[in-house]
């Protein structure tokens, strides 16, 4: 048998309800996920062979479709063409998340694993230095609000692939009406339709630290992200209320 790649790919993006839905797609008897969810191939390990990354597949039965989901996809500027060069028919599924709430997510996350020390606005302040400085450290770690700028992120995919290849939610919708954003995702990779389990899983969930950010700095970011927000409405037909 031939080596197994990827059928899709979950791009990201971080913070915006990833893990649960890798965490639904493994109860899928039709999906194989490999053990780790982020297999951080065409960001962080794009050197090693497409038969090291077949690697994660391998086990997969020939009936089920293999996929992997690892956020730092979406962002990271390089991994469109890497996986267009590997898997140019490859589906494509994106969550986002309120870019401002995306945002504060990631730098409190950020705060809790040792990643940043700074207060969030200083943070945020910070950003456009450490991005510039050309440190990949920085590039994955620090990109608070770049992360959220999504529209740019998405156009390096639109230029490389189908539009029918690529399937952009709202992650609040994953929460709030779960059965209707599952019966997209199973539609979009063609599987049969079944059930979510009876809680849906809110895995990798923040302590609600965003909720003491200040009005001033959360009203900075909206008016930063406000042409964000507006080109996901007329683009993708959703949006946050705020915008």
């Amino acid at each position: 048998m031939p080596a197994r790649l990827p059928d899709f790919l979950g791009l990201g993006t971080q913070k915006g309800g990833t893990t649960s839905l890798h965490q639904c797609l493994n109860t899928h008897p039709q999906v194989f996920l490999p053990a780790c969810k982020e297999v951080h191939y065409f960001d962080l390990q794009p050197e090693r062979s497409s038969s090291w990354y077949a690697q994660h597949f391998q086990d997969a039965r020939s009936e089920q479709v293999c996929g992997e989901i690892t956020p730092f996809y979406l962002f990271h500027p390089d991994v469109p063409a890497r996986i267009n060069a590997v898997l140019p028919e490859v589906r494509m599924i994106v969550l986002l998340r309120d870019p401002v709430e995306r945002s504060l997510s990631q730098i409190f996350h950020a705060r809790k694993r040792g990643f940043e020390t700074l207060m969030p606005e200083d943070a945020i302040a910070a950003e456009p230095s450490r991005l510039q400085s050309g440190d990949p450290e920085s590039l994955q770690k620090h990109s608070y609000v770049s992360r959220s700028r999504y529209l740019e992120q998405l156009n390096r995919y639109d230029t490389l692939f189908q539009q029918q290849q690529l399937l952009v939610l709202q992650s609040e919708q994953l929460f709030s009406d779960p059965e209707s954003v599952w019966k997209q995702v199973l539609n979009f990779l063609e599987l049969e339709i079944t059930p979510l389990p009876n809680t849906l899983p809110r895995a990798n969930v923040g302590d609600n630290q965003s909720l003491a950010v200040s009005a001033a700095l959360r009203s900075q970011l909206r008016n930063e992200l406000a042409a964000t927000a507006l080109g996901v409405r007329e683009r993708y037909g959703f949006g946050w209320d705020w915008a």
